[in-house]
Parts: structure tokens; sequence; C-alpha cells
């Protein structure tokens, strides 16, 4: 009898992901996307320095950033009445359009000399209008082309793929910033984009598209249905705070290396690269929890979490900071693709996409809400406080959110054995 390794990688249950006849298409498109996505985080900070005035580049950096993800949650509510109902690579595809063409305009307007700081955040507003659907998107065409056991694995290769991309984008860009500029780097970004639409166009059939009463519906479609289902609006709520309590960690970490450790920013390097080796491990773990139970699992994420997180706030010596955080970015990376798995489970395809897309419109504002926080936080009681607060918080959301979990679980049971006495 063949062993599981002489059997891999059929055994793995990334194969029937990898080996899907319209996946596999669209998978190489997705990386090259998400790797311009990766080099933008540099290319679009370096940029607005470039562009904004000297003593105003703190303001404009943080708009920048902001206008690069946050307009996609007003996108989720304007354009919720047209793209409800429609097919996970429409809406992924249509995504990839807007970003193409709105940071294609970037450079064309630097090369005609007509590009200031403020046209350059409105076409970063322009390019991430969609976003919130585009991912919905994403999520949907899985759950439209593959059953519900590998939704998981399928969610992973998602994620892994873009955990990859934060390694390997940001120094790439560093380079490439080098030898020609930023806003060629973010032209590149749009050819990315560019070429992943071209991928949907060619590589999926057309869709018939949704029933006309699914067209009709109300803009904010998918903000009723979790509001509807507690369920989902328990792991919306456990999903908001868990990435508001991480936000402040953004502002404390820098200040936590300069005033406490009293060291330089390659040890700030170092932590975030640990953190991204041990998330993109994570997201190649996560294939393989298919099998346990995808509640009690996302749950267990944040409680993991937190108290991986500890270690920081309880000025533990870099030799084992170090590798927790490592840890917190393992433990971290599968929760996505977990909590996707529970909104594909818990929806129909019809309705998935303005789900997702309500659910990332909120989650989209969550980090940086809790970062904003971070830094009144960070003045009053210190960097390294802020650290143990953040983490013992996100240790009390998880178990909370398992105390929730069990009292909803222990009627079910109930009901389970009466009706089977019953019978």
């Amino acid at each position: 009898m063949p062993t599981d390794a002489a059997r891999f990688p059929r055994s793995s249950p990334y194969w029937p992901v990898l080996s899907h006849p319209q996946l596999r298409r669209i998978l190489p498109g997705l990386a090259v996307s998400a790797l311009g996505d990766g080099m933008a985080v540099v290319a679009v900070t370096w940029l607005a320095i470039q562009l904004a005035p000297h003593d105003q580049r703190g303001t404009w950096i943080a708009l920048a950033m902001a206008a690069y993800t946050l307009p996609s949650a007003a996108g989720t509510a304007l354009f919720g009445r047209l793209l409800r109902g429609r097919g996970g690579a429409q809406l992924a595809g249509w995504d990839a359009i807007l970003r193409a063409s709105a940071l294609a305009a970037i450079p064309l307007a630097h090369v005609a000399g007509v590009l200031t700081i403020g046209l350059y955040v409105v076409l970063l507003a322009a390019s991430a209008l969609l976003h919130s659907w585009g991912s919905a998107g994403r999520f949907t065409l899985i759950a439209e082309l593959l059953p519900r056991r590998h939704h998981l694995p399928a969610n992973a290769v998602l994620t892994t793929i873009g955990g990859f991309a934060t390694i390997v984008g940001p120094p790439l860009a560093g380079i490439l910033i080098s030898w020609t500029g930023p806003v060629w780097v973010i032209a590149i970004d749009a050819a990315t984009f560019a070429a992943l639409a071209l991928t949907y166009r060619l590589a999926l059939p057309p869709n018939g598209g949704p029933a006309r009463s699914e067209r009709g519906a109300s803009r904010t479609a998918g903000f009723a249905v979790i509001r509807q289902n507690p369920a989902l609006l328990g792991l919306l709520v456990l999903s908001l705070g868990f990435f508001f309590l991480f936000g402040p960690v953004y502002v404390a970490m820098p200040i936590h290396i300069t005033d406490d450790l009293h060291a330089s920013a390659t040890l700030l390097g170092a932590y975030y690269t640990a953190f991204g080796i041990g998330g993109l491990a994570g997201g190649l773990v996560a294939g393989y929890l298919h099998r346990w139970p995808l509640r009690s699992t996302t749950i267990g994420i944040v409680v993991g979490f937190g108290i991986a997180m500890l270690p920081l706030g309880l000025s533990a010596p870099i030799g084992l900071s170090l590798p927790a955080f490592a840890l917190a970015g393992l433990i971290w990376a599968p929760y996505l693709s977990t909590s996707m798995a529970l909104f594909q489970r818990s929806t129909s395809t019809t309705q998935l996409p303005a789900v997702l897309a309500a659910n990332g419109a909120i989650l989209v504002l969550a980090v940086p809400l809790g970062t904003m926080l971070g830094g009144p936080l960070v003045g009053a009681i210190g960097a390294r406080p802020t650290l143990l607060v953040c983490a013992t918080a996100i240790v009390t959301l998880g178990l909370i959110a398992a105390g929730f979990a069990l009292v909803r679980r222990k009627p079910s049971a109930t009901d389970h054995r009466l009706t089977a006495q019953d019978a």
C-alpha cells in the first residue's frame, strides 16, 4: 500500500485546488497582482513623500495610505444595488479593471506633468472603490467552483499568495524605486492588475448574470443578511474586535524598539520579517485544518494569537519575544481562511458576494481605527504597556467568544436529544 509520502502531492488538501481546470488558470494572475500590491505598499508611501510639501508630508502620507484601502467601505454601499448577485469572477474582474485603470492614470499624469499630491490621492481612492467587492468575488468564486470540503484549502492558497507577496514585494519595490522611481513601481502594479483582469476574462467562461430580483436588491442587503444571522454577526464582531485590538501594535512596536529597547530600525524589520515568515508558514498549514471544527478553530486562533503576543508586553528578552512574534504570525495566518470558510458555509452563493463585501467594508476600517487609537494610548501609558494591553484584550475577546459559542451550543444539543427521544 503506498504511503502518504509516496502519494504526495495528490494526497495534499491543496491538490484539488491547484489541479482544478479553471482555478489553476487564474492562480498565476492572482500571484502576479499580489506581488504588485506588495510592492505598492512601499511605492505609495514613497511617491507621497516626493509629491507632498515638506512640512505636510506626514499628513499626506497618511491620506495616501488611507486612500489606497478605505474607499472600499464606501464602494460596498454605493455599488450594492448594481453588484449584488453578480458572479465571483465578474466582481473580481471589475475590481481588477478599475485598479488597473486608476493606477495607470498616475504615471500617465506624471508624464503629462500634471500629477499633484491631491490628484494622486484621488486616483488612489478611485482604485480602491471596488476592492471589497473584488475580494468578495475571489472567495465567492471558490464557493462556486469547489465543493465545501475544499473551501478552506482554497482560501489558504489565496492567503498564502498574499503572505508571500508581503515578504517579497517591499524589498523588490525598494530595489526598483532606487532604479526607476516610485511612480514606475505603481505603473508595474497597474500592469499586474491588467494582467489579472485579462486572466479572469480568458480563463473563466462568461457568467450569465444574476436574476433581476438580485440586481434590484437593496444596496445594504449584505449587511442585512449578517444582521439577521447570529452566527455571521458574531463572527463579524469577533473579527472586528480582533483586527481593531491589533491596530495599536503598529504604533507601539516602533516606539518600543527605539525607546524601550534602544535599538535601530533593523530590529524592527527583524520582528516584521519574523512575523511574515511565520504568517507564510501558517498559511501553508491552514489547508490541513479542514477536518477541525471551524468555529472553535477560529476562536482558538484569537486566543492563541493574544497569548503569543504577551512576551512583547512583558519585556521578555529578544531571544524569546522574537520567536514569539513569529509564532503570532503563524497563528494569525489561518484566521482569514477559516473565517471565510465559515461565511462560505453559512451563506448561499447568490448572497455570498454581498455578504463578504459588507464584511470586508467593516473590517477594512478596523485596523486603521485601532492604529489611530494607538497614538494617544502609547502617549498615555507607554509603548510596552500598550502591547500588553492589546495582547490581554485579544485573549479576553477570544475567551468571551468561546463562552458565547458554548452557550449557543448547549441549547442546540438539548434540542437534538429531545428530537431523538420523540422519534
